[in-house]
């Protein structure tokens, strides 16, 4: 199962991705997690202390790790280096394992036009296509508002995008936008989660954006889920019942919807 959390800045995309991947995890599933949004908190989300977090660097900041797999210096541009390198092992070798979860955090792409041809890149697209179409696992992608790190070679290993949405015009704006990129490079199997929902009129707002677009559930604005973060634990611990229940019927829709596959 391999699933890509996307959405606008600010909507609790990834206090959502650490909630599904703390449940799977519980639910008995190995799960990796992989920290593709250059604004990384998902540590932090999963609740990992502070010295933990302190050891984990950015696959792409993994310098010795991209030459020796490259055979490229980086920041040495007209080089000849390897678009294939080996990555199957950089999982068991550089996660952070934490109960039940082997984390990866990517940090940033070298972004214009499609990206650059850089070693850096060429590791981390290489990373990610072994990730989506080769690891038994389940894979939880916390993105950034966007699609930039799948392409037309991995659009066939994932399993679905989710687009989580606060009731706000920008939000379904910047959905709107990531919605259309993903058409452009194939991708079209996109769900919706409606997140920080207060009222009725929040929920009728979440349930018209998209009614092409299956809603996965509505999880309820959640003062547990800001105390969490204050004091800097797991995003599913102590939660409203309410709150807890909508995030384990969206688990049990995405776990039936992946054993249908």
């Amino acid at each position: 199962m391999k699933i890509a959390i996307t959405g606008k800045g600010g909507v609790g995309k990834t206090t959502f991705s650490a909630a599904l991947i703390q449940l799977l995890a519980r639910n008995g599933q190995k799960v990796i997690a992989l920290d593709a949004d250059p604004n990384a908190n998902l540590a932090a989300a999963l609740g990992l202390s502070d010295e933990i977090q302190k050891t984990i660097v950015p696959i792409s900041q993994q310098n010795k790790l991209i030459e020796e797999r490259t055979g490229a210096k980086i920041k040495q541009y007209g080089q000849v280096f390897k678009l294939n390198p080996e990555v199957s092992d950089v999982v068991d070798k550089y996660a952070t394992v934490y109960e039940n979860v082997a984390l990866l955090v990517l940090g940033g792409l070298e972004k214009g036009g499609t990206g650059c041809a850089c070693p850096e890149n060429t590791f981390i697209r290489a990373l990610i296509t072994d990730l989506v179409l080769f690891k038994q696992e389940t894979l939880i992608l916390d993105m950034e508002a966007g699609v930039e790190h799948l392409g037309r070679a991995t659009i066939k290993g994932v399993d679905m995008i989710i687009i989580v949405l606060e009731p706000s015009n920008r939000s379904i704006s910047t959905a709107t936008r990531i919605r259309e990129m993903a058409a452009d490079i194939g991708l079209t199997n996109l769900k919706v989660v409606g997140n920080k929902i207060m009222n009725p009129q929040d929920e009728a707002f979440i349930q018209d954006a998209f009614p092409d677009l299956e809603l996965l559930g509505l999880v309820p604005n959640s003062p547990a889920i800001r105390e969490n973060d204050r004091n800097k634990r797991p995003a599913i611990e102590n939660l409203e019942p309410a709150t807890l229940k909508a995030y384990e019927n969206i688990m049990a829709k995405i776990i039936q919807y992946s054993s249908k596959k």
